[in-house]
């Protein structure tokens, strides 16, 4: 603490300890709410501010400093009062204080008819307990309107009411005054002559940095302060622990094919460089628990993989497993499924599950079945491991069998991914809490860097959505334009299989990569022709639009048409593309009637999108008008 003051006014900062410092930004979700209750940032911290005054007074003879203040609904009273002075607190239901910083807290119990003198004047009124700033009681709105009519003067800083006929002034006490002032204000005032300045530091403002992966893009934050305090609740679901996860309904399995024996593959030589590397991530698993020495029938080698930042991946080939293996049909979600649901969301948090297989156990009958060798030991996993066919299947069974109660309402879960979308920020609070809470229960943890909360637009699954809708990560765009021409069959897969991932962007995606897919089919060989389609689909991604979220309350349309070599449709609602569609012709269709061509789009556009057109009635806009005349046709061979 350091004390400075000058002539005219006085300051005061009071820098309190870290460790005794409760936290303000803490909230508890719970359902049982009934009652929401708001304080001032000037309640918060004791500072004045016009609708404000500091007075002297006495709670059961204890001396107490009061603010009066009419941005308060409710009074309140210190928590360290209540406990100094062993005041009886009645038990409540829970109630919400929403504090002036945007942050929030939860509060139970009250203080009934606590007896404050002010002068020769008594008040007898409930308080609700809060831990406070600067102040000892509160009074707001509950005792002020209790008055009846008054007479406030905020330039002199006085209230005139009337008790039983009699008048009662009550003015601010000048020795209680505290104003704030910015460091560069102070110093600007700061003068030789002058003593100084006492200051009370209070409230801390802290900027979010860019490399805090919960807060990242924090300029597209909505109002974080109740966000932030959910995940400072739940802040023990991003701690990694140093124990196996909790024997859970869904473990994993492998199911082997009648007859199978135990599969053992002799490994290849190691090269030198890569021994140590294998012994350090051995070493590291064995100490954390996730394997432990084996001596199992089955054997399977493994794979160093080079990382980006030129760390070592460790892989288990389970390839000879997996075939042996039956294969589980747990459905996987679709992308483009999981999108549909978001229409109306404008809030959304992202977090990602550290370390997502090892957070699931092996079934005791199926550990050995994992195990694997290096050049010193054999090995065996307690916990699934990346690599076998079915991971994915019991990873997704797991996060949908826990959410189940909210997908589809606030949750979308892809394997490790988890989204939560919501209207407004309130609904988000709730969402969050809902979800931190079911990952608390059953033990499960995210990894902080990768997550990001309160967003307007997020990157999810290769896209960034906000409440505009859809549109492609512009890393996956970058990744595109710079992908060199393609030199073997191998290289012209990669690129149309990531362009393809977004073909519901690009409009006649099918004709430009037409001349591209066609290399796929014979031998290699690159032609002109290629190269044309290759720069033109590579331009293409350049200019992608922001696809609408479907609204299934609302009708929709499709616009077709035909040409010489294809068909293709958009999928529309109130004048914006939700989806495109091309379909290359077939030799034989090439020759057919425009408007057999024509009817050909309609058709193929409406098997493609019927999830979205069958729900009601849906326009078809087409510059074919022969079809008006469709019923008078007997036979329409396709």
């Amino acid at each position: 603490m350091f004390v400075v003051t000058n002539d005219k006014e006085e300051f005061e900062i009071v820098e309190e300890d870290k460790e005794e410092k409760k936290e303000l930004n803490q909230i508890e979700i719970n359902e049982d709410i009934t009652t929401i209750v708001e304080l001032s940032i000037n309640s918060v911290v004791g500072l004045n501010d016009p609708g404000t005054m500091k007075v002297r007074g006495k709670l059961f003879e204890e001396d107490v400093i009061i603010l009066i203040d009419c941005g308060v609904t409710h009074n309140f009273v210190s928590e360290k009062l209540v406990k100094k002075l062993l005041l009886p607190i009645k038990e409540t239901s829970h109630y919400g204080v929403i504090l002036g910083s945007g942050a929030a807290v939860q509060g139970k119990g009250i203080c009934e008819k606590l007896e404050v003198q002010l002068k020769n004047w008594k008040i007898i009124e409930d308080f609700l307990p809060l831990d406070l700033g600067g102040v000892d009681v509160i009074l707001g709105m509950q005792w002020l309107y209790s008055l009846g009519v008054t007479t406030v003067d905020w330039k002199n800083l006085s209230l005139t009411f009337f008790v039983d006929g009699k008048s009662v002034n009550i003015k601010e006490d000048p020795s209680l005054t505290k104003a704030r002032i910015s460091l560069k204000n102070m110093i600007k005032n700061w003068g030789d002559k002058d003593a100084g300045f006492l200051i009370e530091c209070r409230s801390i403002e802290v900027e979010a940095l860019e490399n805090d992966g919960c807060y990242l893009k924090s300029a597209e934050v909505l109002n974080c302060g109740p966000i932030s305090s959910v995940i400072k609740q739940y802040k023990d679901v991003f701690e990694w622990p140093e124990k196996l996860p909790p024997r859970r309904e869904i473990e994993h399995q492998i199911r082997m094919k009648e007859g199978t024996n135990p599969i053992n593959v002799r490994p290849c030589r190691y090269g030198f460089h890569k021994k140590e590397e294998m012994e350090k991530l051995v070493k590291e698993m064995l100490n954390s628990g996730v394997i432990r020495p084996s001596t199992s029938p089955y054997s399977s080698p493994i794979l160093l993989v080079k990382k980006k930042d030129d760390s070592w991946r460790f892989c288990v080939d389970y390839r000879a497993v997996n075939n042996a293996t039956i294969p589980d049909k747990f459905p996987i979600p679709v992308v483009e499924e999981l999108f549909d649901e978001l229409c109306g969301a404008s809030l959304f948090s992202k977090i990602d599950l550290k370390s997502g297989y090892h957070q699931i156990r092996m079934g005791d009958k199926d550990i050995e079945k994992t195990a694997f060798r290096t050049h010193e030991g054999h090995y065996e996993f307690l916990v699934m491991p990346f690599g076998l066919t079915n991971a994915p299947a019991t990873f997704q069974a797991l996060v949908n069998t826990i959410f189940k109660p909210f997908l589809r309402k606030f949750v979308l879960v892809f394997f490790d991914d988890i989204l939560i979308y919501s209207k407004n920020e309130a609904d988000h609070v709730l969402h969050m809490g809902k979800v931190l809470s079911i990952l608390r229960q059953h033990e499960l943890y995210a990894n902080q860097k990768k997550c990001n909360f309160a967003q307007k637009k997020i990157e999810y699954l290769g896209h960034v959505i906000s409440g505009e809708g859809v549109a492609v990560d512009p890393e996956k765009i970058k990744a595109i334009t710079n992908w060199p021409q393609p030199t073997n069959i191998k290289e012209i897969r990669g690129f149309l299989g990531l362009t393809g991932y977004y073909r519901r962007f690009v409009h006649n995606y099918g004709a430009i990569a037409a001349p591209l897919t066609q290399l796929k089919k014979g031998g290699y060989k690159w032609t002109e022709e290629a190269t044309k389609a290759f720069d033109k689909l590579k331009t293409a991604m350049l200019s992608l639009p922001i696809l609408a979220l479907p609204d299934f309350n609302q009708p929709f349309e499709i616009e077709t048409d035909a040409s010489g070599f294809g068909v293709g449709a958009v999928l529309v609602q109130d004048k914006r593309p939700i989806a495109y569609y091309k379909h290359t012709l077939a030799f034989r269709d090439r020759v057919r009637p425009v408007y057999e061509r024509e009817l050909m789009a309609v058709v193929l556009a409406v098997q493609r999108w019927h999830p979205y057109l069958l729900i009601g009635k849906f326009k078809v806009k087409t510059d074919q008008k022969a079809l008006k005349f469709l019923l008078d046709q007997r036979i329409i061979q396709l």
